[in-house]
């Protein structure tokens, strides 16, 4: 009989996992791109959401919201990685029903995924810590600029979604000098109307993922004020990106333009 240990996960839930881990499907992108980057040859399948590394070639079982959870079950994992926000109650259970190990990530700040990035190389996969992560933690150690700008985030449009309050690109946001005026709302990622949008904002931040912002957008919703386009991975993904995002997303900061 293969020995076994137990770890708990980010919400305290006490896995059993094998001694050693050799199978893992993941469910969350960000650690999709963790484990590729660090032990590839553990990863049998992932979400079609999973797009980085672009060179990855491995099976794809459907969505992070939709997964299918028969052909993860007959893909036989040691562990399957998942995250509290991006995947659902359902299909964890679904999953542990089956006697499939669930590891569940619960991440809303950049300290968090540091910690939980760390759990889950460490306990849950059994690794040491990869170098790229302690270098992540290295560099959003910098305090953040002292001056700081009233901002909005969207991430959708028609209808118009935010970045609001308890998440972690709202930390990081913090963490490069954005103060986000929709953060004092209930909802962390709240609907706004074009009216409310831009009231006490001084800096639109638009990503190119979940909605692919362009040049495009923004001349005739935020006139006058400048607009920074910036890549959805570095502001939103808590992976190997992490390493490089400051640094990008500051210089994108800087080099923010009133478009007309």
């Amino acid at each position: 009989m293969n020995s076994v240990r137990v770890e708990p996960d980010d919400l305290g839930f006490v896995t059993t996992l094998p001694a050693s881990i050799r199978r893992v499907v993941s469910l969350v992108p960000s650690l999709t791109e963790s484990v590729a980057h660090t032990c590839p040859e553990l990863l049998v399948a992932a979400t079609e959401w999973c797009t980085h590394p672009g060179e990855l070639d491995i099976e794809r079982v459907r969505g992070t919201k939709n997964p299918d959870i028969r052909r993860i079950v007959e893909l036989a994992p040691d562990l399957v990685l998942c995250n509290k926000e991006e995947n659902r109650r359902i299909d964890v259970d679904r999953l542990r029903s089956a006697g499939i190990a669930v590891w569940v990530t619960d991440i809303e700040t950049v300290d968090q995924a540091i910690g939980s990035l760390t759990r889950m190389f460490t306990s849950a996969l059994g690794l040491e810590r990869p170098g790229w992560l302690i270098e992540a933690e290295s560099v959003w150690a910098t305090p953040a600029p002292e001056r700081s700008r009233a901002a909005v985030i969207p991430i959708w449009r028609d209808p118009w979604m935010v970045v609001g309050r308890d998440t972690f690109t709202g930390d990081l946001a913090a963490r490069l000098g954005l103060c986000l005026v929709h953060a004092v709302r209930p909802d962390r990622y709240p609907r706004i109307s074009v009216d409310e949008l831009t009231v006490d904002v001084a800096l639109a931040v638009l990503p190119d993922e979940p909605y692919v912002f362009t040049e495009s957008d923004g001349p005739e919703v935020f006139p006058g004020i400048p607009v920074a386009l910036v890549s959805g991975r570095d502001l939103t993904w808590y992976g190997p990106s992490l390493v490089t995002a400051r640094a990008a997303l500051l210089a994108r900061l800087a080099d923010a333009q009133v478009r007309s």
